[in-house]
């Protein structure tokens, strides 16, 4: 099986969606995130926009190789929303991306049946909002090379279409690449194989 490099996620906020079932009305939105701070700071913003909700419940996933999700049902019975929200991330196939569903709760208990459907929809009509978009998996490199191998390492860079994030040049020339996931063992073994050029790996 080819390993995958490329993975689909969200690069902006979605469009603010709305279900609502007996009285009961469930805002949902997704954002793109990378980290825990980032879901703070957009829970914050929902909390201020519906001060009165009483249900924040949500789910995030991070990571392209290394996968960390969490799942918050908020209050509700446990597993009725946060596991629905985040059945629909693993269904759409999106990564660094937080669904939130705040709910007004109306009256009419939905129970769990009706919960569990009502946070599912929420989180699929916020992701159907969203505009989902394919990345690529990409390592980066460092290269140090002398200023006299910089034609023989521009001629690699072009021929392979290589995106050059940094460069320093001084005494020493370094750049830093970026190279497709399922590319990098040949980028690797071409510059590592021309003499005088270092290449590492970065975290």
């Amino acid at each position: 099986m080819e390993e995958k490099d490329t993975y689909k996620t969200i690069t902006s906020a979605s469009e603010e969606t709305l279900f609502k079932d007996r009285n009961s009305k469930f805002f949902g939105y997704a954002f793109p995130v990378f980290n825990e701070d980032d879901v703070k700071e957009s829970l914050e913003i929902l909390k201020k926009k519906h001060h009165s909700a009483r249900h924040f419940c949500y789910a995030w996933q991070f990571g392209v190789e290394k996968i960390r999700f969490r799942a918050n049902d908020d209050g509700e019975p446990s597993n009725s929303a946060g596991m629905p929200i985040y059945g629909q991330i693993q269904s759409f196939d999106v990564t660094n991306i937080l669904i939130v569903s705040v709910r007004y709760f109306g009256g009419t208990k939905l129970g769990v049946g009706g919960l569990i459907n009502a946070y599912r929809t929420s989180a699929q009509m916020a992701l159907e909002a969203s505009h989902i978009v394919e990345k690529t998996i990409d390592i980066q490199y460092k290269l140090t090379f002398e200023y006299d191998m910089m034609n023989k390492v521009q001629r690699v860079v072009k021929e392979r279409n290589l995106n050059i994030i940094a460069q320093k040049l001084e005494m020493n020339c370094e750049y830093t690449i970026s190279v497709r996931k399922k590319e990098a063992q040949t980028i690797f073994e071409i510059f590592n194989n021309l003499f005088k050029v270092e290449i590492k790996e970065l975290e």
